[in-house]
């Protein structure tokens, strides 16, 4: 397939599928199903043909952020870093017709396009040493742009509002719930697929229903909870188009996906990262960081403690 016309940099490419995994993986896939050597070997064939990623793939730089199904889409290279994920885990530059360098989060601009994986701070260091200055000379091929000071702010601007804006779309589609009460019913009886908290709810309601999750979840004494949203009830009700969302709760897969990706995008960037779990795990690792005064939270296994610990490969396979 040609590459659209634009995007400057990388091939469109399908990373490779590694060989089928046994028993649950270090992410905690499902292990694949025995149904005779002929017709495990028959599904194989076709399944390589096809290009599906049955098992573990091969490492990637931010194996914390590919999740089942990220190698079926398009793959960019940072112009930072130099590595290599897919478009949704990235955020593309645009250049404007005036020559401004302006964040395209949705990747719908016309042109040329650079991709960034990088967080905040390092983005600002790359400005400040002329480092990004170079980068996208390389990618536009010209040097006749202006990169605003204000650039890495406008990016986590942009990024938090694409988060929100898909919690408001999901809201309004009906499969967000509000209120304590419907979260926690909901997630004890295991239908509850991402749990999220506003930065000023009360530790007592989160303690409360993080509990009920886990029951839900039979995790008992894991380290699995609600996100810590780093912004208030007042944004998350207007983002919602409701009153005082304190939590909120997903029970539908494929939305719990949607906005597990764009929040892990905007967090990665806003960094430090709290690496709590979103979304349900099949095990825990080691404790991180506590944010906001919390206490210790667990860690997703197999994340490597750079991005958010959000691992969606049981719920969306």
């Amino acid at each position: 397939m040609r590459n659209p016309p634009d995007e400057a940099l990388g091939a469109t490419e399908t990373l490779p599928p590694s060989p089928p995994a046994s028993g649950r993986g270090p992410r905690g896939g499902r292990p694949a199903s025995a149904k005779g050597d002929a017709s495990a070997k028959s599904h194989a064939s076709k399944a390589k043909a096809k290009g599906s990623h049955n098992g573990e793939r091969e490492p990637t730089p931010s194996p914390s952020r590919l999740r089942e199904g990220d190698d079926e889409l398009p793959v960019r290279k940072c112009i930072l870093s130099g590595e290599r994920d897919v478009r949704p885990h990235l955020v593309r530059l645009a250049l404007s017709p005036d020559g401004q360098i302006l964040p395209d989060v949705r990747a719908k601009a016309p042109g040329r396009g650079a991709w960034i994986g990088v967080t905040r701070v390092e983005l600002e260091a790359a400005i400040k040493k002329g480092k990004l200055k170079g980068a996208l000379s390389r990618a536009f091929k010209t040097g006749e742009f202006t990169i605003d000071p204000e650039l890495p702010a406008k990016i986590e601007s942009a990024l938090e509002r694409n988060a929100l804006d898909r919690l408001g779309l999901e809201s309004r589609s009906g499969t967000v719930l509000i209120g304590s009460d419907r979260i926690e019913q909901n997630a004890r009886q295991g239908k509850l697929k991402a749990l999220y908290h506003a930065s000023d709810a009360a530790e007592d309601g989160n303690r409360k229903l993080d509990q009920a999750w886990r029951i839900g979840n039979d995790e008992e004494g894991s380290g699995l909870r609600g996100l810590a949203l780093p912004v208030s009830r007042t944004i998350l009700a207007l983002a919602l188009g409701r009153e005082n969302v304190v939590h909120i709760g997903l029970t539908d897969r494929a939305a719990a996906k949607r906005v597990s990706e764009a929040l892990d995008r905007w967090l990665h960037f806003i960094g430090p990262e709290p690496s709590s779990v979103s979304c349900e795990t099949a095990s825990q690792g080691a404790s991180a960081s506590p944010q906001n005064g919390a206490p210790p939270i667990q860690q997703a296994s197999g994340s490597t403690g750079t991005r958010p610990a959000v691992d969606m490969t049981e719920e969306f396979e």
